[in-house]
């Protein structure tokens, strides 16, 4: 989310450089030698080739983890697509595999949104290494500094910089990719001391990997990227290399994770180790924007966004909607497919979002709150989830001292047709940033995604309801033994915060958030 503008600074109005010419790089193609490639086919049903393979993954720590495995056995290329990397134990994690990988003669490409870049330097000692490549998407012209200092001084460019790749993709050997909601940061991967999240992730093999290596490359050869090695001076390339080991070199690279999985299986890393992968089979199509809808460009309108294609997605059920998305601001053209799948049948639609304390977004949320009332009344079942509940509960997922809160962007619909994804239901996302996720035709993981639903629902959520006068809301707690307890309040409401917004609101367009 871009944060709100309140000060134009005109100082120092720096420009991109100029695009240089350069080559197309594509994925790598022929990955026949490689073990992971052998390991994806091994898995792949005989009768059905045109399946792809998927395992989906709940807990943080599973999918840090695959991530780090699956960069130590690629053997030919890895392609690392993410909005947000950070400068943190779980960031330095990662890019130290990415360059352990580089070094034994992996091809490694990095494509990092630039919004919330804290350290160019850290990227530009990976950039040092032979065979890895960084880019970053829509780069801002200001250099150094916190993200909101170099926002702020970019805003000469507002209506370009605005625009930004929220798409999460990485792809090992070109024969197994892990997409979905995840950034690369301490939070996601329940790492963080305060507060984590709870995302989904999806790996997959067959013939999905190589449609989203086809994202993949055309985000990299877009003219909206640019080398790191282009926007910062470069200096003295042992030097980047020396600076970029001693930062990586205590960052985390394992989490602690047990032997099943939220759903039950052997853990990802004992498959691995075993040369054996245990994967739900089904047909499946890629949702992804065109990286020229982060410019504007006329051509990207020929292309339906993946916001589109899930509102269509969320029309079509016939009995069930499962929608799981931490910021909700549905619009007019969202409200009317929630009228229309709704008519009829109240409580097709239920709703997973965050609750006013458990949001990291608080602007988000207040576009959200515009529409709570009516899609209450449109007969939504609608389930806040709340920080302490999730915690608490200890059924929602293991957060320890931390506070819980929710960042998966998914739908199930009809406990057959699921959507894991980037996408937030939010204006930003249907109009502004740039979005990938997966449908997949699978009733397995469907009702995977239900438990999910139904953990988290049942013992860590708030459950909204109209007041009798139906034109109040009312949130119903429920603790671990069943009883339940009304609010007629928000409830972990905070004044001063509230205040903030209340100032904020007037000054940020529905379309900002």
């Amino acid at each position: 989310m871009v944060l709100p503008l309140l000060i134009v600074m005109a100082a120092g109005c720096a420009t991109l450089p100029d695009l240089p010419p350069r080559s197309a790089e594509l994925a790598v193609q022929n990955v026949t030698s490689s073990p992971l490639a052998r390991l994806a086919a091994a898995s792949a049903p005989s009768e059905r080739p045109d399946w792809s393979g998927f395992r989906l993954f709940y807990s943080g720590e599973s999918a840090f983890n695959a991530r780090i495995a699956l960069a130590r056995r690629a053997t030919q290329s890895l392609d690392v697509q993410v909005y947000h990397l950070a400068d943190d134990e779980t960031g330095r994690g990662l890019l130290r595999e990415l360059r352990d990988a580089a070094q034994r003669g992996v091809r490694v490409r990095v494509l990092v949104d630039d919004l919330h870049i804290a350290e160019d330097e850290l990227l530009a000692g990976l950039s040092a290494f032979p065979n890895a490549r960084v880019r970053l998407f829509n780069p801002l012209p200001a250099r150094g500094g916190s993200p909101k200092s170099r926002l702020l001084r970019s805003l000469h460019e507002f209506d370009r910089v605005n625009h930004r790749m929220h798409n999460k993709l990485f792809v090992a050997d070109n024969s197994v990719a892990i997409t979905g909601g995840r950034n690369v940061a301490d939070e996601y991967f329940m790492n963080n001391p305060q507060a984590n999240f709870l995302d989904l992730d999806v790996l997959c093999t067959g013939p999905v990997v190589r449609e989203m290596s086809a994202v993949f490359d055309e985000y990299w050869n877009s003219e909206l990227t640019r080398s790191i090695d282009a926007l910062i001076p470069l200096g003295d390339a042992h030097e980047r290399r020396e600076r970029f080991n001693e930062a990586v070199r205590g960052a985390t690279t394992r989490l602690g994770e047990r032997q099943r999985d939220a759903f039950g299986r052997t853990s990802f890393l004992r498959q691995l180790a075993n040369g054996q992968l245990t994967l739900d089979h089904g047909p499946a199509r890629v949702l992804a924007d065109s990286p020229y809808k982060a410019a504007g460009r006329d051509g990207a309108k020929d292309r339906p966004t993946v916001a589109s294609q899930v509102l269509a997605l969320l029309a079509s059920a016939n009995d069930e909607a499962l929608v799981m998305s931490p910021y909700f601001i549905p619009g007019e053209r969202g409200m009317q497919v929630v009228r229309e799948a709704s008519a009829g049948k109240p409580g097709r639609i239920t709703l997973l979002t965050n609750s006013f304390g458990a949001t990291d977004e608080p602007l988000a949320y207040a576009g959200y709150e515009r529409y709570r009332l009516d899609l209450l009344k449109a007969g939504v079942r609608i389930f806040e989830l709340s920080p302490k509940l999730a915690r608490d509960s200890g059924r929602v997922a293991y957060f320890g001292d931390t506070i819980g809160r929710l960042h998966a962007k998914s739908l199930a619909i009809d406990r057959r047709w699921l959507f894991v994804g980037s996408l937030n239901l939010d204006p930003r996302s249907s109009h502004t940033n740039t979005e990938m996720g997966l449908v997949i035709d699978s009733v397995v993981l469907a009702q995977m995604v239900g438990g999910i639903y139904r953990r988290a629902t049942n013992s860590g959520a708030f459950r909204l309801r109209l007041a009798p006068d139906s034109e109040r809301i009312e949130w119903v707690e429920t603790d671990w033994q069943g009883h339940e307890s009304i609010h007629v309040t928000e409830p972990d409401d905070d004044p001063w915060l509230r205040l903030k917004l209340l100032l904020l609101k007037p000054f940020v367009s529905e379309e900002l958030l």
